[in-house]
């Protein structure tokens, strides 16, 4: 036969439907916190790279100035194309070495995190086991 709900009964099921809805309530909230987090590293993101670009970008049009003040000068004291050649050669190997460089950089980066919202997990997680501690 089964026994009639009692008050505790009750009073436990709420408890177990309210945990239920805060937390995925929590759930929603940290998802939110973490797509508002990443949102605004990207907008920053964007915008220095758009400034970098643009520097980059006049900086490699005065490379070019330069590198042909370079084969004008070397070419006062051999031909033009050896002159060139010479230039384009040390172009090469530097471009090689800063590759090489950029690669062993981009191997340490660490992959972007929501790190405000990944302390606020663990921060609930551990607050979740505690209070089910005390429970116990």
């Amino acid at each position: 036969m089964v026994e009639p709900h009692t008050r505790s009964d009750e009073s436990i099921a709420d408890l177990v439907r309210d945990l239920s809805e805060q937390t995925s309530r929590l759930v929603r909230d940290e998802l939110r916190l973490a797509q508002a987090e990443l949102k605004q590293k990207g907008t920053q993101a964007g915008a220095g790279l758009g400034g970098l670009g643009a520097a980059g970008l006049l900086a490699l049009y005065g490379l070019g100035a330069l590198f042909a003040a370079i084969i004008a000068a070397l070419a006062l004291a051999m031909d033009v194309w050896l002159a060139a050649l010479i230039v384009a050669v040390v172009l090469f190997i530097i471009a090689a070495v800063l590759a090489v460089i950029g690669k062993k950089q981009l191997q340490k980066a660490a992959p972007p995190m929501p790190e405000h919202t990944v302390e606020n997990v663990k921060a609930d997680i551990a607050e979740v086991k505690e209070a089910r501690q005390r429970e116990h």
